[in-house]
């Protein structure tokens, strides 16, 4: 199987458990709930994606051809070994990962000493040796991946409640308020459900406050 990929970057995790830890972002081209161009948009499944991942032209994008291949540019991105490196991180991430993210790109990973973070829409189940799978359910599409390490659900969304995802099997329960104009009153509502609903906390998008790509 080939890859098809948007940009690879090093940068910090910008948000939910892993905030602030260093990691390879590897963005995957394509999605099964929108197709990234905005004449698509208001017939999506998910319209307030603010996410690129069309083409192969972003930073160190492009297609290979097998997993050692990706792997080793993935890999090539983390700094020179010294004693205080610490694990080595890759999250794959879209448009949805889990579209290309296959067993032996897992495996080539794992070879390499990296622990592997996948941040997926859940409407495709996940393969086994993901080490942090984070699922962030979008409002009418169907949620096959029930578990994992987070669930991160943008907040507000008409026709998808917290409280319908509650039960699921996931360690960490994140409200992310919803980017764009109202952004404010977004941020306003996530915050009072959580100081209601305790087993969820507050995610904010640290790169955007930032200025991290």
């Amino acid at each position: 199987m080939s890859y098809t990929v948007k940009e690879i970057f090093l940068t910090l995790q910008g948000e939910g458990g892993q905030a602030g830890r260093v990691a390879v972002f590897c963005r995957f081209t394509g999605c099964n709930l929108w197709s990234g161009r905005e004449q698509d948009r208001e017939s999506a499944q998910c319209r307030f994606c603010d996410t690129d991942f069309v083409g192969t032209d972003g930073v160190n994008g492009g297609r290979f051809e097998t997993a050692a291949e990706l792997a080793g540019k993935i890999d090539s991105f983390w700094p020179a070994p010294s004693e205080d490196n610490g694990r080595k991180l890759v999250v794959f991430t879209g448009g949805e990962p889990l579209l290309q993210l296959d067993t032996p790109l897992i495996e080539a990973m794992h070879v390499l000493d990296f622990d592997i973070a996948v941040e997926s829409n859940g409407t495709v189940s996940a393969p086994a040796g993901i080490d942090w799978l984070c699922i962030s359910p979008k409002a009418g599409a169907p949620l096959r991946q029930t578990q994992g390490t987070e669930l991160k659900l943008v907040y507000p969304q008409p026709g998808l409640n917290p409280a319908d995802l509650a039960q699921l099997d996931f360690r960490l329960f994140w409200l992310q308020p919803m980017d764009g104009a109202h952004q404010a009153e977004n941020l306003k509502a996530a915050i009072g459900y959580c100081l209601e609903h305790p087993q969820w906390g507050l995610s904010l998008q640290t790169h955007k406050l930032t200025g991290i790509p």
